[in-house]
């Protein structure tokens, strides 16, 4: 007969556990959080050192009633809620609820849900951790002073439904301070001469690199023409061969962000779907004979701390999968790059080493099986042997210039049989072979092309850069940033386009009024600073209440400024030409998470809605009477179809283009992925490359 209760926050959490644990354990869940802050009134007695009122959260009666009911059964309750802030607040609130002895060793705690994770935590239960509790709550009450003060002000002086918050503010001001660096960009005119040459049968390029021994910039098409008359008739021959080793060092293991990050790049990920599937991949998968098994470590983390034990099987795996040559003489250990990053857990890794991608396949998911394998391959590679690469720069005298040529090709692989770290842009860092050279070689010239360029704006924000950015100026924690980037997404702050985060008229005039009135809120390293007084909190160096009256003195002051000064502003809505076919009235733009669309100016009477659509310029390939137009759907995915719809049932995932197949003839079709784009015939096998417009350049005879 059971003789303790477990209390966990999922099922899937307590179906694993469970298995584990055996028969003298019922374990169950909480569903989450039990108690919170009301969400119809601040819940916070400011004037009484802000103690918060809780309140048991709406719907979680019966499973409290449960739990409850299943306590007084047992001899022993252990609460193993998540290892951090949050899981430590829903242990104490538990304990709270459940009338546990605050004394009682009940907290169990384990980074991994494996069999001995599990039973070596239950040897060492611990009591309620306060400190990590009282962190928790010193955020939550930060954020709701914040949010249920300068929501209602910005409800009353602009338009309801509006919220402030600390991390999602700074995050949307560094949307628009971009948006505004791309307003004020002026592009600068240059060029550049690249050499098409070839060396026994070898094909390469070089650069243009200097003149008259000077590396002067080319500003400019006289600059051009100087340089290619200084060449005019002479051949290249090589002038100097230089050849070096460089090493090579791999990526540490993933914490939260950088998985949400290289997800995003690798796999296409949002964060919150990141976030999601780790959680599946952490909480349990039924793996057949051997059971549930958790198959990475807890996904909410900023270490890189990696354990001995799995340092050693990693080291034994390698060895036994790749050779000797690819361990590294001492075991790798990274240190972190936050100073506010907590280390009382470890990196995301996979359980076991041994349980590689392939033999997992078949019991995961699609998109569980793609990130399994992203953080096993990560893991893997970051206690891997560096990468040796032997590089080659090479310089060719043509008349008075020197133009330059670089390569590299993989000596000793190391890391990189198994991962590369992706870059933004979703590549993968391509090695550029040159063929044997040496001083004295005339090299063949194939011809010389000069290309204008102009320099770019800084680019807009995608969900990884804004998440490396809040993660470098040390805004958020692990478990803000997805929900941060939806927050603001859903009041309409900013929208996706292509991927890249925009900001909308709202978020502009809702941060312009920020930036008057509550200034340090939308500074940066005000944030941060207040982040790294929660880690004192959590730490235990610093008083949770007195953290937030620090805070508060000044706030209150602002408020009130605030109160009296803040004008009301009437947001009016553009409008269109078009009129609503259910009631007659003209409809309105409005920006949703996706962009414009149409709306009824008769809401709410009528909520009529229509999606605002692009005419392409291409005629249907399917009709041939129709006009292609670009469309989303409910996810905000763009597609194509036939503006003949329902006479005509073309779509396309894929643009289609007036350019026909040299093969067949058919209309080619404009497929975009974090490669790159081309131009593909849906009905043989050609395809062509799409150069952007910078690649495209400008010729010149």
């Amino acid at each position: 007969m059971a003789d303790s209760l477990v209390i966990v926050e999922s099922p899937a959490k307590a179906k694993t556990i469970g298995k584990y644990l055996g028969s003298k354990y019922i374990v169950k869940a909480s569903m989450g959080h039990i108690r919170d802050l009301p969400k119809s009134q601040i819940g916070v007695e400011v004037e009484n050192n802000f103690n918060p009122k809780y309140i048991t959260i709406r719907g979680k009666g019966s499973i409290l009633k449960e739990l409850k009911d299943a306590s007084k059964k047992v001899k022993h309750v252990f609460l193993a809620a998540d290892p951090d802030r949050e899981g430590e607040a829903i242990a104490w609130h538990l304990a709270h609820y459940l009338e546990l002895d605050e004394t009682d060793t009940c907290r169990v705690v384990f980074n991994e849900i494996t069999k001995q994770a599990v039973k070596d935590a239950f040897k060492t239960p611990r009591k309620i951790n306060m400190d990590l509790v009282n962190a928790q709550q010193a955020r939550r009450i930060l954020d709701r002073l914040v949010g249920y003060k300068i929501s209602p002000l910005l409800w009353k002086k602009v338009k309801k439904g509006l919220s402030a918050g600390r991390v999602q503010s700074v995050a949307v001001k560094l949307i628009i301070d971009r948006e505004n660096e791309i307003d004020a960009f002026v592009p600068e005119e240059y060029w550049s001469i690249t050499a098409k040459l070839s060396h026994t049968g070898i094909p390469f390029d070089a650069k243009y690199y200097s003149i008259n021994g000077n590396k002067r910039e080319l500003g400019k098409e006289a600059d051009v023409q100087e340089v290619l008359s200084a060449m005019k008739g002479s051949q290249f021959t090589v002038s100097d061969v230089r050849e070096k080793e460089r090493l090579r060092n791999p990526a540490p293991p993933f914490i939260t962000s950088s998985l949400q990050q290289e997800a995003a790049r690798k796999l296409g990920f949002r964060a919150s779907k990141t976030m999601s599937v780790a959680q599946q991949l952490y909480e349990g998968v039924e793996l057949g004979k051997e059971g549930t098994v958790g198959l990475i470590t807890y996904m909410r983390t900023d270490s890189t701390r990696i354990s001995p034990i799995a340092q050693e099987e990693a080291k034994e795996f390698i060895t036994e999968k790749y050779g000797a040559p690819f361990v590294p003489e001492q075991p790798r250990i990274y240190t972190k790059k936050n100073s506010n990053a907590q280390d009382a857990h470890e990196a995301i890794r996979p359980t076991s080493i041994l349980r590689d991608p392939e033999s997992m396949k078949s019991f995961l998911s699609r998109d569980q099986f793609r990130l399994y394998k992203l953080v096993w391959e990560r893991f893997v590679s970051s206690q891997m042997q560096s990468a040796v690469l032997d590089t080659m720069t090479v310089d060719l005298q043509a008349g008075e210039t020197v133009f330059r040529a670089t390569g590299s090709k993989v000596k000793f692989a190391g890391f990189m049989k198994v991962y590369v770290e992706g870059n933004d842009d979703g590549t993968v860092e391509e090695h550029k072979f040159l063929p044997p050279l040496a001083a004295g070689d005339v090299i063949h010239s194939e011809s010389v092309d000069p290309k204008q360029h102009f320099t770019q704006p800084p680019p807009r924000f995608t969900e990884a850069r804004l998440v490396k950015t809040l993660e470098e100026l040390g805004i958020g924690r692990p478990s803000t940033y997805a929900p941060t980037l939806e927050t603001i997404q859903k009041r309409g702050y900013i929208a996706m386009e292509e991927k890249k985060f925009m900001p909308t008229e709202l978020g502009d005039l809702v941060i312009q009024l920020m930036e008057e009135f509550f200034p340090e809120i939308l500074d940066a390293e005000f944030t941060a600073n207040m982040e790294g007084n929660l880690d004192h909190v959590e730490e235990g160096t610093e008083d949770w209440v007195k953290v937030l009256a620090n805070f508060y003195e000044s706030f209150e002051k602002r408020l009130a400024v605030a109160e009296d000064e803040m004008k009301e502003i009437e947001i009016q809505d553009e409008v269109s030409d078009e009129l609503c076919e259910k009631c007659g009235r003209h409809l309105v733009y409005k920006m949703g998470r996706f962009g414009k669309f149409l709306a009824c100016s008769g809401f709410p009477e009528c909520r009529n809605t229509k999606p605002i659509v692009k005419d392409i310029g291409v005629t249907c390939p399917k009709c041939a009477e129709g006009k292609i137009i670009e469309r989303r759907s409910k996810k905000g995915r763009v597609f194509y179809g036939c503006d003949q719809y329902p006479g005509c049932d073309y779509v396309s995932w894929d643009k289609p283009t007036n350019k026909p197949c040299p093969q067949c003839d058919t209309k080619l079709v404009e497929k975009r992925n974090r490669s790159g784009a081309k131009l593909i015939c849906q009905s043989c096998d050609y395809s062509e490359e799409i150069l952007d417009e910078d690649e495209q350049g400008t010729d010149t005879d």
